[in-house]
């Protein structure tokens, strides 16, 4: 392991001779230097891992040589140590962003500390999570294999996504594969918990049946409408709860989190289906039956959801709800200007709802562009790309601007993805739509050992476009691909981000409530 070479600076550096050895017998390289200008010397000629620098010195002063170290060396941690506490000295390097400020007098193990918080600290948070998801292994897999019902599996997935994110933050891969595995594992298990329930969601006496799409509006915003509260309703298509809580900590510099649920989408886990029940507040075939002039099918010419707005008026209506409605779709740079022209008329109306399709784009972007595939080419790549999007969205200029009104805000999705990696063989007629996560159609073949299928839609609520339709849904992380041109098929569409099928990514979102702060 390499030794770890720390340049102390202090024009008394001959009355730190004991603090010195000290670091020196835990194993530190010590460099020493008494001023500023044969530290900057030293900094151009030798690679050091850490500075200890005092702010007061004849000649060029602490702060003076920490804007040359900065200037020369910017990536070098750097501790400053002084006998002043003056407010201003602290500011000034604090604005130079050093990594630690101690008051003299300081003892070794002050100084020990220090230098492990700046050094070893990646390795020690680590070797910790490492130890802690290890020992959080076993019970995890006793989770997935005693989950009974719709609460344990949202646990579940909490759970594993809390240890993918954790296991991120280290510099660890061993346990990367273990935490993939037990992932696939859950998904199997889920896989077979929806297709012995997932029917019965839809029994008006069953008790134990879980938040779903349709009942979204009614459970998270109608209660603050009855109280003539102000409500912003974001809808992130296609967002998963990994990016949530990548979000998360950024958002709250600007709002409070009053609630964080998750909730089940309904299948197929497709915009189509899953957004259009959020706004009707019913699932597609009541929507159909009820407003057909605002329902397509697969088959049919045009886009899927045009109506959104009036879908959710007709709820409202249906509530006796007679709030005033502010609806945009973010899709492009135009409709971000627009909403930007008009982001202080929002609060105008007593409900706004604004969907953005960015994370949805992206996702579609990196199946198509390979720049984009690079980008993003695994699960954390493709949260940094959603978090550096927000930081430079006009998303996040409106959540700073919400922060300041009185109002509250639902930031929800309509379904999540999953990295699809598993071809599954299906053939269907001219007919059958191109979703690669599910198909509905009156021929398809498939072998029903792979798939999750519904022979008779009404029972799922699912549109019946002829007598003999079917929905078949892909599991877990595989995808449908044709026989003809199979080998081409595959390895466009392998390792891509797709939805419309039963996976915890696809069907367990985010339903968060917020509040001005």
């Amino acid at each position: 392991m390499k030794q770890i070479k720390i340049l102390w600076v202090d024009d008394e550096i001959e009355l730190l001779k004991p603090h010195i050895i000290f670091l020196e017998s835990k194993g530190y390289a010590i460099d020493t230097s008494n001023n500023g200008n044969e530290t900057i010397e030293k900094i151009q000629k030798e690679n050091y891992d850490l500075i200890l620098l005092d702010e007061n010195m004849p000649g060029l002063s602490g702060l003076e040589t920490l804007s040359l170290i900065k200037s020369n060396r910017p990536g070098i941690p750097v501790i400053m140590i002084t006998k002043s506490e003056e407010e201003f000295i602290m500011e000034e390097a604090i604005g130079a962003k050093i990594s630690d400020y101690l008051i003299k007098p300081v003892n070794p193990n002050q100084i020990l500390l220090s230098i492990k918080k700046n050094i070893d600290q990646k390795k020690l948070i680590t070797q910790h999570i490492t130890t802690e998801y290890r020992s959080e292994f076993q019970n995890i897999g006793s989770l997935i294999s005693d989950s009974m019902n719709h609460k344990d599996w949202i646990e579940v997935y909490k759970k594993l996504t809390y240890w993918e994110l954790e296991l991120e933050s280290s510099s660890d891969n061993a346990m990367d594969e273990i935490l993939k595995m037990q992932k696939t594992e859950a998904n199997a298990s889920f896989t077979k918990y929806i297709k012995n329930n997932y029917l019965d969601w839809f029994d008006k006496d069953n008790a134990q049946k879980p938040l779903i799409s349709p009942n979204i509006i009614k459970e998270s915003v109608f209660p603050h409408l009855s109280k003539d509260e102000k409500v912003v309703v974001l809808i992130i298509d296609n967002f998963r709860f990994d990016q949530w809580k990548v979000l998360q900590p950024f958002i709250r510099e600007y709002l409070d989190i009053v609630d964080e649920s998750l909730y089940y989408s309904i299948l197929p886990t497709a915009t189509q289906y899953a957004r259009n029940a959020i706004f009707a507040g019913l699932m597609p075939s009541e929507i159909e039956r009820l407003y057909p002039d605002l329902w397509l099918n697969d088959e049919d010419e045009g886009g899927k959801n045009l109506n959104e707005k009036k879908l959710l008026q007709h709820q409202l209506s249906r509530f006796g709800f007679k709030a005033s409605l502010f609806y945009e779709k973010i899709g492009n740079r135009n409709n971000e200007q627009k909403l930007k022209d008009s982001i202080s008329g929002i609060l105008n109306n007593q409900l706004s709802v604004i969907v953005y399709n960015f994370v949805d784009m992206l996702s579609h972007a990196r199946t198509e562009m390979e720049m984009i595939k690079e980008l993003a080419k695994d699960e954390a790549a493709y949260r940094s790309l959603t978090l550096s999007w927000f930081q430079h969205s006009d998303l996040k200029e409106l959540l700073i601007f919400l922060g300041q009104q009185n109002c509250k805000v639902v930031i929800t999705t309509d379904h999540g993805t999953i990295r699809a990696n598993n071809p599954v063989k299906v053939i269907g007629d001219k007919n059958t739509n191109t979703n690669l996560r599910y198909k509905q159609g009156k021929n398809l073949n498939y072998n029903p050992k792979q798939v999750f299928e519904i022979t008779n839609p009404h029972h799922a609520y699912l549109p019946k476009t002829h007598v003999s339709t079917t929905y078949i849904f892909a599991t877990g992380d595989s995808f449908f691909a044709y026989p003809n041109n199979y080998n081409y098929y595959v390895g466009y569409y392998k390792d891509t981000f797709q939805h419309g099928g039963i996976s915890l990514e696809e069907m367990i979102v985010p339903l968060i409530t917020l509040q001005s702060k």
